[in-house]
């Protein structure tokens, strides 16, 4: 009777992931691994252009209406520099 349960406790420890694999499962395999390398790289590429982009963009902000009035204004000397 020991032999049979060591048989038994071998065989409800055994993982999922010795058993045969199921022919009919669809997995993504090697070509869905490429793509989606490909899609991160480019995703990667396209996010390094717009911050590229982005930091060539140079503008002045308006100034806020409400403390407007309070700031000094330039002497008219200064102002086409």
């Amino acid at each position: 009777m020991p032999d049979m349960s060591a048989h038994l406790a071998l065989t409800q420890l055994v993982p999922f992931a010795a058993q045969e694999l199921d022919k009919n499962k669809v997995t993504p395999g090697v070509l869905g691994f490429v793509v989606f390398a490909v899609l991160a790289l480019a995703v990667w590429l396209l996010m390094k252009s717009m911050n590229r982009h982005m930091g060539k963009i140079s503008f002045e902000e308006t100034p806020d209406p409400a403390t407007a009035g309070n700031t000094p204004k330039k002497p008219a000397a200064t102002q086409g520099k």
